[in-house]
């Protein structure tokens, strides 16, 4: 598995984690880190996505509720909600990352952490996001400013 793979999935353990805690700080994050990731490559990346999600946790949300149909994310099940933003996150605000990339990431974590039905869910959902993200906000034309408000 790539680097960026696996800091996916460091990042959504940590996602998830602070979702069931309802806690997140600095030395939280650098606590799982040390305990849990042993690669040193992966840790930059995990905290950076960790920071984009939660940085922009509001933006997400409201997005991904955008984008499904009579769901909200307090209904869905903590893992997907998880996978969804950070999928989303990368969708939405990293231009570094190609769509098809970030929407087959977040598959393959729903396949690997997710309910037996998150890896459909997910695809549809995110395909919906980046055509929300794509038609509305453009990529190319900073998506990161519209979560700023």
């Amino acid at each position: 598995m790539k680097v960026r793979s696996r800091a996916r999935d460091a990042a959504l353990q940590y996602l998830y984690q602070a979702d069931v805690n309802r806690r997140h700080t600095q030395e939280t994050l650098d606590s799982f880190l040390v305990h849990f990731i042993e690669d040193e490559y992966v840790k930059p990346y995990a905290k950076d996505l960790v920071a984009g999600v939660l940085n922009n946790l509001q933006g997400i949300d409201s997005l991904i509720e955008k984008a499904t149909s009579n769901w909200r994310i307090s209904r869905m099940s903590r893992i997907d909600r998880n996978i969804l933003r950070l999928a989303t996150y990368e969708l939405a605000i990293r231009k570094d990352i190609p769509y098809k990339v970030a929407i087959n990431e977040g598959v393959e974590l729903a396949k690997r952490f997710g309910s037996p039905k998150c890896p459909s869910f997910a695809n549809g959902v995110l395909d919906r996001v980046w055509m929300l993200v794509s038609d509305t906000i453009g990529k190319a034309d900073g998506a990161e400013e519209s979560f700023k408000e």
